[in-house]
């Protein structure tokens, strides 16, 4: 006999088919002080103008946000060299990346993205009811050869993280205008340049170039990194003027809060800020790698804030994993990422880092000995 039909709402079927986006973790039962190395955060959190410029909001709170976030944007512009007029802000970067997904991807069409890129371009194309392709990789770098070989005329979207998240990996800067020029014109090539400030090459410039050279491209970028304002949610887009328009019809009205955007232009303002972080992150990535190697780990190499430890094997990485935790210390598993043999660890401060390696040191002198 069959059932009788479901009286309750049902969803679009896509929807069941995501797997929700789980975030790194940030506590440890029975751990009193945990080192969270698992997000990418910033290690040395906001700067302090932007926690004064917090702590200052909420005199205000009662008030809505300019909902064009115009002096944001004029800040952005004054500190990166653009025009304000071409940049849209976002509720972090992944609404800007779900909204360009909306806007431009769907049922019938086609989003690339490379087979450990983000998985937020899987996730909101999925939903949005397009086709989502994972194209393969070469030693862990997007191939823009595959890339360009997979795309059909359904496909309207190629997004790229450079550097990548959870790899680490870049795709030099020729190869990325090559990409560019082998797409089709009516294609939007997405440059997720979430890690941008960490970058310390002279040829780099996430994506800025591409979008004033065309009106085919754009660059997002984020304040949850390098600026340290992961909780306040604040990211941002570069693009040409037609897509920016599309992009203001989408967005919510009110999607960035004032205490946000008050944050944001503060940290834009602290001197040197970028400069300290930069040196920190390159010399503290540096050792971290060179101490993991030593210990027996490979590590891939990085342009961002953290690194990709292969410890070769599932087995290995969960017992890693599991001995981190033991001593207070959260890494990133990536089995989600198709990486199971892998963590991402986040470069913290100084003293975080040499934990974590006398940590992972004490971890392959026992697992040697097994």
């Amino acid at each position: 006999m069959n059932a009788p039909p479901s009286k309750s709402p049902r969803p679009r079927p896509e929807i069941m088919a995501i797997a929700p986006y789980v975030g790194g973790e940030s506590k440890l039962p029975g751990v009193s002080r945990v080192i969270k190395l698992s997000s990418n955060e910033g290690a040395f959190g906001p700067p302090p103008a932007a926690q004064a410029a917090i702590a200052q909001g909420a005199e205000a709170m009662h008030r809505y946000p300019d909902g064009g976030a115009l002096a944001l944007r004029q800040a952005i512009g004054a500190r990166f060299g653009l025009d304000p007029a071409r940049i849209v802000c976002g509720n972090g970067s992944d609404e800007i990346i779900s909204l360009l997904i909306q806007g431009y991807g769907g049922p019938g069409t086609e989003l690339l993205m490379s087979a450990h890129g983000f998985s937020i371009y899987e996730i909101a194309g999925t939903l949005a009811g397009g086709t989502v392709r994972k194209l393969p990789e070469r030693d862990l770098v997007a191939d823009v050869d595959a890339i360009l070989g997979a795309v059909t005329p359904a496909t309207r979207l190629v997004f790229l993280a450079n550097p990548n998240n959870p790899t680490g990996t870049l795709v030099p800067n020729t190869d990325i205008i090559r990409l560019r020029a082998g797409l089709p014109p009516d294609v939007l090539l997405v440059l997720d340049a979430a890690y941008a400030e960490y970058v310390d090459l002279p040829d780099y410039d996430g994506g800025a170039s591409l979008v004033e050279a065309g009106e085919n491209t754009v660059m997002t970028r984020t304040f949850s990194k390098m600026w340290g304002l992961g909780g306040a949610r604040l990211g941002w887009m570069y693009g040409p003027a037609a897509i920016v328009d599309v992009m203001n019809r989408l967005r919510p009205p009110f999607n960035i809060n004032s205490t946000a955007v008050a944050a944001g232009i503060a940290a834009l303002s602290e001197p040197g800020w970028i400069e300290h972080c930069r040196a920190h992150n390159l010399a503290a990535r540096t050792r971290v790698s060179q101490a993991l190697e030593a210990a027996g780990i490979r590590v891939w190499p990085s342009q961002a804030n953290f690194i990709l430890a292969d410890f070769g094997t599932d087995t290995v990485a969960k017992a890693a994993d599991a001995s981190l935790r033991g001593d207070g210390i959260i890494t990133r598993a990536l089995a989600s990422y198709a990486l199971p043999h892998c963590l991402r660890i986040t470069i913290g401060t100084d003293e975080e880092c040499a934990l974590l390696i006398a940590s992972l040191q004490a971890f392959m002198k026992t697992a040697s000995r097994a």
